[in-house]
């Protein structure tokens, strides 16, 4: 649908989630090459293939998105610095201003330690689910930032990468190891 906004390409189209308007965000993860690296960014489209407005540009490799139960928080995450943003959504495609001094957004969480953070899922009640590697786990956070807990894999993997919710009563979660080429599948204690 898309190849590029503002005269600008995009570089590694990466996550996606779609709003009640039926428009979706998506991550912009962007490339490294040997000796420089794309800035990446957020993007809100239609799904007809007739509109794109960047939404947030000069993130450090931002990678999982997803929205607040209610639709009217944004949430990506940064792969690389191990950091979760948010952003209240204001209309379709654009988000207020964020309240961390000379941030991109509002710091949702700095991951202690170093912990790589991919993509995520957010649970009925808010709580955000987020693939945390190296760690080998998923990083559940409450809507105000407070890290509740951290659900291992099995076994040492270090490549969980991604996860969703589904099931009957939406209490199961897939995850997936991408450097295994795994699908763990487990009872979740939450609705997602």
């Amino acid at each position: 649908l898309y190849t590029g906004c503002d005269g600008h390409a995009l570089r590694g189209p990466n996550d996606i989630v779609f709003d009640a308007a039926g428009g979706f965000y998506f991550t912009d993860l962007g490339k490294d090459r040997a000796r420089e690296l794309d800035r990446g960014g957020v993007y809100y489209a239609a799904a007809n293939g007739s509109h794109i407005v960047s939404v947030v540009y000069g993130l450090d490799h931002p990678n999982g998105i997803a929205l607040a139960p209610d639709g009217d928080v944004l949430y990506v995450a940064e792969t690389h610095t191990g950091r979760v943003w948010s952003w209240d959504i204001v209309a379709p495609g654009e988000v207020g201003p964020g309240r961390t001094p000379l941030g991109p957004g509002t710091l949702l969480m700095n991951f202690p330690g170093y912990q790589l953070i991919d993509s995520m899922a957010v649970e009925r009640d808010g709580n955000l689910c987020v693939a945390t590697l190296i760690t080998g786990a998923i990083t559940v956070i409450s809507p105000s930032g407070e890290m509740l807990e951290q659900v291992p894999v099995p076994g040492d993997d270090i490549f969980v990468t991604n996860i969703c919710f589904g099931g009957e009563d939406m209490q199961t979660a897939f995850v997936t190891s991408s450097g295994r080429g795994l699908l763990y599948t487990t009872p979740w204690p939450r609705p997602g």
